[in-house]
């Protein structure tokens, strides 16, 4: 059991979340127990894994999408949003949302843990939002054209990943990765000369510019590719502290 000061002053000095301009609050969202023994993780705070928290009796729900967010603007506590906000309440659990500090977080955030499991190495910061990086540049150890690349990426994130290429038999060495919805920044990946970049989606004007501009991109989800930070930051709080910790999944493919 550990109290709830102890959990958010962990991931204060881990994550650093005061660095970030982010566009939503990073830390404790919504006030629950002093007192914390177990903890659920998910991506989002969705109905779903709000349900799964409170079903598993967790005193605590770690994501890294939040609930509140700027460009919603002030809402009431009224229908589908209450319905996510209440329960927590009513339920006296604890809500700490982290975003862009898990999305550019060197050791365990999504670009450096999708990076990992990619085989990126000679990983440094990529991406540039408000001045704080959100990602990860770096070469892989063996190149791939863009279909192996395509492939793996598949194979680690579960369903299928559109493909822009301007190649398919060139050879990709270095990448630029920024998870989520950071589809413009392939821009940056051009800028840098970098072969490819990674995101999770895309829209139609991109699919066809990155091509035109020599990316190759990828698209593997939002949620998709963001499942990794959140897990690396479940291994780290359970390393540290003697409570117990479970990840909720989802069937998002997106």
């Amino acid at each position: 059991m550990i109290t709830q000061q102890q959990l958010n002053d962990f991931y204060d000095s881990l994550l650093n979340p005061r660095s970030y301009a982010d566009y939503c609050p990073n830390g404790l969202q919504i006030e629950g127990t002093g007192k914390i023994g177990r903890i659920a993780f998910a991506v989002s705070a969705t109905r779903d894994s709000i349900r799964q928290a409170i079903d598993n009796r967790a005193d605590a729900l770690v994501v890294h999408h939040g609930l509140f967010w700027s460009f919603h603007g002030a809402r009431p506590l009224t229908g589908a949003f209450a319905q996510r906000v209440l329960p927590l309440v009513r339920h006296n659990i604890n809500l700490f949302g982290y975003h862009l500090p898990l999305d550019g977080h060197a050791g365990i955030g999504n670009a450096a843990t999708l990076g990992r499991l990619i085989d990126c190495v000679q990983q440094q910061p990529f991406g540039d939002y408000k001045g704080s990086a959100t990602g990860i540049k770096g070469v892989l150890e063996s190149p791939l054209a863009a279909p192996q690349l395509q492939a793996k990426l598949a194979d680690v994130l579960g369903h299928a990943v559109i493909l822009a290429t301007p190649d398919r038999n060139a050879l990709i060495r270095s990448v630029g990765i920024i998870t989520g919805g950071a589809n413009s920044e392939w821009r940056l990946a051009a800028k840098e000369g970098l072969d490819a970049y990674i995101t999770g989606e895309i829209s139609e004007h991109d699919w066809h510019e990155s091509q035109e501009n020599g990316v190759h991109m990828f698209a593997g989800g939002h949620h998709a590719t963001e499942q990794f930070g959140i897990q690396a930051l479940m291994e780290k709080t359970r390393g540290q502290f003697d409570v117990d910790c479970f990840f909720i999944g989802s069937d998002n493919p997106a």
